[in-house]
């Protein structure tokens, strides 16, 4: 298994009024998540492969964990 070496300060920011939550690393914004799978996703087309990204140390979770995404799992009244 390669060991890690120096990677990015990764933040997933906490959720917006609509729910999201905006991820970067070293300060620079990759996406805009809505579920914990989108933040892998990002992760992943940035080249920073996180096999867990709830249980992982490199996951700087603000504001809430992996499982709180406002507004975004109920729904809306009208």
């Amino acid at each position: 298994m390669p060991h890690r070496t120096e990677h990015p300060h990764v933040v997933v920011h906490p959720p917006a009024l609509d729910g999201s939550r905006r991820v970067t690393a070293d300060g620079e914004t990759l996406g805009t998540a809505g579920h914990e799978d989108d933040v892998a996703e990002i992760l992943r087309l940035a080249d920073l492969y996180v096999t867990d990204v709830a249980d992982d140390d490199f996951v700087e979770w603000q504001g809430g964990g992996p499982d709180d995404w406002p507004g975004l799992s109920a729904p809306h009244e009208q």
